[in-house]
């Protein structure tokens, strides 16, 4: 009798759990709508994600050059007599372009919404590709003083601005291409495009560094890996342009249109106020990216 109890108690326990279950799942994922879902083709998804992920890796190459050559461009770009200063110097001009990224991302965030992440991917490709060419061409500091660091400056922010552009667009454009449950798969692969880019970076400047010596590097070679941003940033720009826009932007431009077409108001592709939003109503979030 004491055993028929304890089953029975124990049959309501999980009763009780299932229901709880069910309660909280709901709570946390409430039922999908129509709207919700995403409807992808497999070999549209897998093409975007390596065109976006291919054309990541070869931004962050352009990026990520500066930093494996910072001693050698404080040489070649700042007044000489004191190393530390250079080596400073060059380190201030590192961190410029990131201190321009978020503007970088608040001027293209919003002309991706309303002209497509295409174009706008391709235009951070184009930037970035001068950028990184343009500081290989510059002429050093002992040829055209002053205008050596400032052009280095200038172009420099031209990369971060670029940059700022690039990271958020690709990875709303691999977002809006992939089906609703593996979406963080497929993101995951714009950061693995991150870090081959930086690989690669460090891979060729140590190539080059152990083939030419110190001298040679400090007098021709450094320029090398900058030139590479040209033909790499073509590869890049066509990988691109042979890409259509994703599903969520073609609905969007379908709606927009349908709206046109029957006399009402355009859809609002990016509301006004969206970024006071992000710092009053999403501030922990926005901690959270940050930290």
């Amino acid at each position: 009798m004491a055993a028929h109890d304890e089953a029975a108690a124990d049959l309501e326990a999980v009763k009780r759990h299932r229901t709880l279950f069910r309660a909280v799942k709901r709570r946390k994922d409430p039922p999908l709508r129509r709207t919700d879902i995403t409807v992808t083709d497999d070999a549209a998804v897998k093409r975007a994600v390596k065109a976006a992920s291919l054309g990541n890796a070869m931004e962050w190459f352009d990026f990520g050059i500066y930093s494996y050559l910072a001693v050698t461009i404080g040489h070649v770009f700042f007044p000489s007599g004191n190393d530390t200063v250079q080596l400073i110097s060059s380190f201030a001009t590192f961190a410029v372009s990131f201190l321009v990224r978020p503007i970088g991302g608040m001027v293209f965030g919003p002309m991706g919404d309303k002209i497509g992440r295409k174009k706008v991917l391709a235009l951070t490709m184009i930037m970035m590709a001068i950028g990184t060419l343009a500081i290989g061409l510059i002429p050093s500091y002992s040829t055209i003083g002053f205008w050596a660091p400032v052009l280095l400056i200038f172009f420099r922010l031209v990369q971060g601005f670029s940059t700022g552009g690039e990271y958020g667009g690709a990875s709303t454009f691999i977002a809006e291409y992939a089906p609703d449950k593996r979406r963080g798969y497929f993101g995951s692969f714009l950061e693995m495009g991150t870090l081959a880019g930086y690989t690669g970076a460090a891979g060729l400047v140590l190539i080059l560094n152990s083939a030419l010596g110190s001298d040679a590097m400090e007098s021709w070679g450094w320029r090398l890996p900058f030139l590479v941003a040209g033909p790499l940033g073509l590869v890049g720009l066509y990988l691109r342009l042979k890409l259509d826009e994703t599903p969520a932007f073609q609905k969007m431009e379908d709606a927009t249109f349908h709206a046109a077409s029957e006399g009402a108001s355009t859809v609002e592709t990016t509301a006004k106020g969206d970024l006071a939003k992000i710092f009053t109503n999403y501030w922990p979030t926005l901690i959270l990216c940050i930290a």
